[in-house]
């Protein structure tokens, strides 16, 4: 198809960069971006883009991906837990600043032929277009304003955004444990000399810190739309102080908040088509909101190219982008529930913990770790179970004996007679799942259903009972799943595992 006219409403990096690929894909088109705020002023700090969002934008722009390369960070990645580091390497991702990126893709934008406008609130109603890309962020006034079979789940834990005037030399993932309750912070280099920090907590420590009452006085009257939380950044410059090295805490708009995972049935309505945050969203622990946005544009106009029509190309656009988004968002929202239950695990050395948290969503092998960081891994190993071997890391695992309280197991699939525990449930942390753990008396085994999200499920839920009752636990499961269950086995989640022979 050939289209006339193409309005983009929002100047984000999913809009910015949506127009330029439809302007070098149409040149005749006219192409034109509607940006409600203000060209030099931006909200947020510094922004990742993996290996893989690399890949992506390098087979589809290479001239955009070179001066955003050129303008990043690269950094590794460390966590610190009660006084002792981990460190794994992690350098193909690079931290730009917001700011940065936005530059780079005005101009390349620009560059394409795309004309900007700023300072101008638009709606799709009302533009004189034959297509309408709305990249109008997580309050979508568009996604509002059609039939878009919009959901919005919010989670449970609150975080804000904030950042500092100095480079971090990693990444890093630290808690601070306080008379309140823990507040973990999640902080990063990007260009410019700065870094993000985005930290989060639970409500009950959010509560006994006072900051629901600085929440609500931000909400109050004659209070400006754009203003920080002050209390709550000095308070946590104070007890982030060794991580932050005589620096400051930097806000802008930094207020607490919850996240809210959106979902939509249907990504396109007439002639205007959802975009990036505007159509779905993902968690920030698995740092996805820009990288879907961007290949959400790749997608649109490959399928535009693609297509006779617009009704054809927002199908196949659908078609093709829904499936990684609904997956990325199933790892996001298992990584949401496991960082909402951080603090619970601080009990567990560091290595094991790192462990844990890179196979908390199940997109990463306990073999494929060991291969990208074999001292980290090695170090975690031998604390689960002695000098690691030089063959099947899995089975190894398994091989390894085990003494809970007065009991002696040869191995971890040794499994003696327990009360089982049927679980089929979407989340471990949720009332459903209070109410089974509150049944526990003693030992149990944890069975359910074959496939491979139950059983992730599962051990999760034999974690909370571990941590919150003391009991021994097994983790019922298929063979096939034998590398998720040595994961969980090195992280702490149980302490056996029955195999079956089911099919997942």
């Amino acid at each position: 198809m050939q289209p006339r006219r193409v309005a983009v409403l929002g100047g984000g990096p999913g809009g910015l960069y949506a127009a330029r690929l439809l302007k070098l894909a149409y040149p005749a088109c006219e192409v034109q971006v509607h940006e409600q705020g203000e060209p030099d002023k931006t909200f947020g700090f510094g922004v990742g883009l993996a290996a893989g969002t690399q890949r992506n934008l390098e087979a589809a722009d290479p001239d955009t991906l070179r001066d955003l390369v050129a303008t990043g960070v690269r950094h590794d990645m460390t966590m610190r837990v009660r006084g002792r580091g981990v460190r794994v390497r992690n350098d193909h991702l690079i931290g730009v600043a917001r700011t940065d990126l936005l530059a780079v893709l005005q101009r390349h934008a620009e560059k394409a032929g795309v004309r900007l406008e700023f300072g101008v609130r638009r709606a799709a109603a009302g533009l004189d277009a034959d297509l309408v890309v709305a990249a109008d962020g997580v309050s979508s006034a568009t996604r509002e304003a059609g039939s878009f079979g919009a959901r919005i789940e919010t989670g449970d834990g609150l975080f804000l955004w904030c950042g500092a005037d100095f480079p971090l030399p990693d990444a890093v993932f630290t808690p601070v444990e306080t008379e309140y309750g823990t507040f973990v912070a999640h902080a990063y280099p990007y260009s410019g000399g700065r870094s993000t920090f985005l930290i989060e907590t639970d409500e009950r420590t959010w509560r006994n810190a006072g900051f629901d009452a600085t929440t609500a006085e931000l909400e109050g009257e004659g209070v400006p739309p754009g203003a920080s939380d002050e209390k709550s950044l000095r308070y946590l410059e104070k007890i982030f102080a060794g991580q932050l090295r005589g620096h400051g805490l930097i806000g802008n708009r930094t207020r607490w908040q919850r996240f809210r995972t959106v979902r939509c049935d249907r990504w396109a309505q007439g002639n205007v088509v959802l975009l990036g945050d505007a159509a779905h969203t993902a968690h920030f622990s698995v740092g996805s909101g820009t990288k879907l946005a961007m290949e959400d544009a790749i997608g649109l106009v490959a399928a535009l190219r693609e297509s006779p029509d617009p009704a054809t190309a927002f199908a196949r656009y659908e078609e093709t982008r829904r499936p990684s988004v609904e997956r990325l968002q199933e790892l996001a929202r298992r990584s949401r529930l496991w960082w909402e239950s951080f603090p619970s695990r601080l009990g567990l050395p560091v290595e094991r913990l790192m462990v844990a948290y890179m196979s908390r969503a199940g997109n990463v092998s306990l073999d494929r770790f060991a291969g990208t960081s074999p001292d980290a891994v090695a170090t975690a190993l031998r604390q689960y179970g002695g000098a690691p071997p030089d063959g099947d890391l899995v089975q190894w695992v398994l091989d390894r004996p085990l003494t809970h309280g007065n009991r002696s197991f040869p191995d971890r699939v040794s499994v003696p007679e327990l009360e089982p525990l049927y679980v089929d449930l979407r989340n471990p942390w949720s009332p459903e799942a209070d109410a089974l753990i509150a049944g526990v008396r003693g030992g149990v085994l944890v069975t359910g259903p074959a496939d491979r999200p139950a059983v992730l499920t599962r051990l999760d839920l034999a974690e909370r009972i571990r941590l919150e009752t003391g009991a021994l636990t097994a983790v019922e499961a298929p063979r096939a799943l034998s590398g998720d269950l040595a994961a969980g086995l090195v992280s702490g989640r149980t302490d056996l595992v029955q195999l079956t022979e089911e099919q997942v």
